[in-house]
């Protein structure tokens, strides 16, 4: 948010450090998360993953039995009929009867035997299945128990963080608020170029404090006097003394 007051750049300065300390804590609050929270995410996916495997092999394991009671079903009646021309061919007239009825004798006792042949493929399918289905079980239990621990340690430094992690979050906003839209944008800039978030740095034994590229003494004056803000010509980073730095407490 742009500000109506026209601050000096000793002021500027001093609100871009505020802020960088600031934002520095609530870097090291994440870093003692550290992955743990893309960890719980990606356990949370992978398992959402898994119970929809499991769901998708329960499905074909009901389908596999649906359809061993099938072929069961067609045998009885393969059966029945069997028995039922067996009895016809008792009382037939002519051969011809005869062969039509042990044709359709011998038409059962196919069907029987395909499904038969059916029953022992599915079963053995089934059993495939089910071994599937129980690695798939003990993988979830596996992650979830995996998951369990890492939500513990994730939510003990939360716990423990909290109150400070709020009061910084608060400060973090009311400090954003006292830089210049033009500065705070080149601070945001700055800070997601590196890893550690340092958009501002002191000048540490006459270097800079982020890249630790040497800062001639000329350059070092012109920073100590406050007149205009001065980059790294490395890095990039703004720079400051570190008398200016160390004034700045939050």
């Amino acid at each position: 948010m742009a500000t109506t007051k026209d601050y000096s750049v000793e002021e500027k300065l001093k609100s871009l450090i505020q802020l960088q300390k600031i934002e520095s804590k609530l870097d090291e609050i994440q870093i003692l998360k550290g992955e743990l929270p893309m960890e719980v995410k990606d356990l949370e996916d992978e398992i959402e993953g898994l119970h929809a495997r499991r769901h998708r092999i329960e499905e074909e394991i009901n389908g596999i039995q649906e359809f061993i009671e099938s072929r069961k079903e067609a045998i009885k009646e393969a059966q029945a009929l069997t028995v039922k021309y067996e009895k016809q061919s008792e009382n037939v007239k002519n051969n011809r009867e005869f062969e039509a009825i042990n044709k359709e004798i011998e038409m059962q006792t196919l069907e029987i035997k395909l499904a038969e042949k059916h029953i022992k493929d599915a079963s053995e399918e089934l059993i495939e299945k089910n071994e599937v289905l129980e690695k798939a079980k003990k993988s979830i239990a596996v992650k979830e128990k995996n998951l369990e621990h890492k939500k513990g340690e994730l939510d003990k430094i939360i716990a423990e963080n909290e109150k400070e992690e709020t009061h910084l979050n608060k400060e973090v906003s009311t400090a954003r608020e006292g830089v210049e839209e033009r500065l705070l944008t080149s601070f945001e800039r700055i800070r997601k170029s590196y890893r550690n978030g340092l958009a501002v740095v002191p000048i540490v034994r006459e270097s800079c404090g982020g890249c630790f590229n040497t800062i001639p003494p000329q350059r070092q004056s012109e920073i100590k006097q406050h007149k205009k803000i001065i980059v790294c010509e490395n890095c990039g980073r703004i720079l400051v003394d570190t008398d200016l730095h160390d004034t700045v407490t939050i």
